[in-house]
């Protein structure tokens, strides 16, 4: 996944002119060639939930433009960064396609008929419940095709896409409406709806933050060596399939490095207040801070002037 997708909604779709696509996801996206752009936009909705997240980190999820690896060498390694960005675009993709489906932008795909159950006291089913399922079949057969290598990275890669499909499934909730005489809600009818994108970015953000620690081990199977993962400690819990996995140390992203691509906290805003991550002391890596004052002016006080416009006072 990466920047080759970023204009795939806005322009005609030529799957071989897409560069970067293995041979079975060029073949998914001639037999699914409607979805691509909801796919695409899956991405982008990834990639832009990530720098929210990681906005007042060191690793700020800075993408290259004009680049078909768009997080640079970051994602070279098998840190936490990179579980992360596989985990949130991997629901990106599930989520914008579950989302293109329910409300009529593809035809192949439509409502989910067979989750419902039982309706409940003083509501029943009704409106288009989203079928996360054939999102995440979606997502899985797009995202996972790169990865099917028998070694620790493909391993590791499958383990924390599919921790980013499951998020979507695990916060799924009842959306309703009302319905009666000047809305006395006398009846609701309700349907399955995936949350805002950012309780997905907000679920994953803790998974980071308790990411698991795996070491690499090898074994000998009839088709050659296979490399899997075991949990580094043994005195923790060992990780679900809905926790993210690792088994590299991230650097610490301070300095420059084209070597594992940090651009460095230089010049980067920190706030003088916190005692976190984006405070001024670990941000700035212990190099010192400037402040700096600045006067703005805006628009202040506005009232409403019937009938009709606005006057505002100078701030």
């Amino acid at each position: 996944m990466g920047h080759q997708y970023s204009s795939i909604g806005t322009q005609p779709i030529l799957c071989g002119s897409i560069p970067g696509l293995v041979p079975k996801q060029l073949r998914f996206c001639r037999n699914y060639v409607e979805i691509m752009p909801s796919v695409a936009e899956g991405v982008k909705i990834g990639i832009q939930e990530c720098q929210h997240q990681f906005r007042g980190r060191r690793w700020n999820c800075t993408t290259i433009n004009d680049n078909l690896a768009i997080f640079g060498p970051v994602l070279d390694k098998a840190t936490r960064e990179s579980a992360f960005v596989h985990a949130i675009a991997s629901a990106g993709v599930a989520f914008a396609v579950t989302r293109a489906c329910a409300d009529g932008s593809a035809t192949i795909c439509g409502c989910d008929t067979r989750h419902k159950g039982p309706p409940g006291d003083g509501w029943k089913w009704g409106g288009c419940s989203e079928d996360v399922e054939f999102g995440s079949m979606v997502s899985r057969e797009f995202a996972d095709a790169r990865e099917n290598r028998p070694d620790a990275r493909s391993a590791m890669n499958r383990h924390n896409n599919e921790a980013g499909r499951m998020s979507l499934n695990d916060n799924m909730f009842l959306k309703c409406k009302c319905h009666g005489l000047s809305g006395s809600c006398e009846v609701k009818t309700c349907w399955w709806s995936q949350p805002d994108f950012r309780v997905i970015g907000d679920y994953m953000k803790d998974k980071y933050d308790s990411a698991s620690e795996m070491v690499v081990e090898k074994h000998k199977e009839s088709r050659g060596w296979v490399e899997t993962l075991r949990p580094k400690y043994n005195y923790f819990k060992p990780p679900t399939e809905r926790d993210l996995v690792y088994y590299e140390s991230s650097p610490n992203f301070c300095d420059p490095n084209p070597e594992t691509g940090s651009f460095g906290t230089r010049e980067r805003i920190c706030n003088l207040t916190s005692h976190g991550i984006d405070g001024c002391d670990l941000l700035c890596c212990g190099r010192g801070h400037n402040t700096r004052t600045e006067k703005r002016k805006e628009k202040c006080h506005c009232i409403f002037h019937w009938c009709c416009y606005v006057s505002c006072q100078e701030c």
